[in-house]
């Protein structure tokens, strides 16, 4: 009989003792999951915080040339733009009146949460430039940056289905400005003119940047030798032709 109790008692102990392991292993493996998702979770926060946060190059510009024409400041600029690859597309001259440089663009910025998931169409702010001008002009009077009608070159050589939608919204800008449901069908948060500007001069290198869910900022620093000897080469005169060879008789 005891040894019949002793077997009993053995038994109990060995599956209290599973059951113990059972309970602690479940807890080991929930705790486990709860922390790969709370790591899981932490990583997608700090994703979309650095989505938020991110800026994307959209033109550099150099002066080129700043010269008095009847006592004005003329300022020449070379402004070279990026498309959607982060591909500078072939730089263009502007001249402008004044140092005080002013560039004016459309800007889209989308719902935030498509920006969250990094969408494909609405994952970042839009921005398309149309003037740029010197204090001593009227924007009217200022250098376009797109011809009207014409197709922008940033969209030049682009995926179709990218350049079709926004295309889309650049047709449709003011409209997106002025009516909330239009706006709210293509996840537009705010559509905008905005400009930046400020005193620009030689030897700098000024670079437009667009926030992933904000506006344009523009920020600047010594020009770089490869810049520099870029500038030559957009600013030197033609090598004179060489002569014509005299015959001799």
């Amino acid at each position: 009989m005891l040894r019949t109790l002793y077997q009993s008692v053995v038994i109990l102990a060995v599956l209290a003792g599973g059951a113990v392991a059972v309970i602690l292993y479940q807890q080991h493996t929930a705790a486990s999951r709860e922390i790969a998702r709370l790591a899981e979770q932490k990583q997608e926060l700090e994703h979309f915080v650095e989505r938020l946060s991110s800026e994307r190059r959209v033109a550099d510009v150099i002066v080129s040339r700043q010269e008095k024409h009847g006592g004005v400041l003329n300022t020449t600029l070379l402004f070279v733009e990026y498309d959607r690859a982060g591909k500078p597309l072939p730089a263009r001259t502007l001249l402008v009146r004044g140092a005080m440089v002013h560039f004016d663009a459309m800007v889209i910025k989308f719902e935030r949460d498509f920006v969250q998931r990094n969408d494909p169409l609405r994952g970042h702010s839009l921005a398309l430039f149309t003037r740029v001008y010197g204090e001593h002009e009227t924007p009217e009077n200022g250098a376009r940056v797109d011809e009207p009608g014409a197709i922008p070159q940033v969209y030049r050589g682009a995926d179709p289905r990218v350049t079709e939608f926004e295309m889309t919204l650049w047709k449709d800008f003011w409209r997106l400005a002025n009516d909330a449901d239009f706006r709210s069908g293509f996840g537009v948060r705010v559509a905008n003119g905005q400009g930046v500007w400020g005193p620009l001069q030689p030897e700098r290198l000024y670079t437009l940047t667009l926030e992933s869910s904000g506006g344009l900022n523009m920020t600047s620093e010594p020009m770089k030798g490869i810049y520099r000897e870029a500038l030559k080469q957009q600013t030197s005169p033609p090598e004179p032709a060489p002569a014509a060879a005299v015959q001799m008789d």
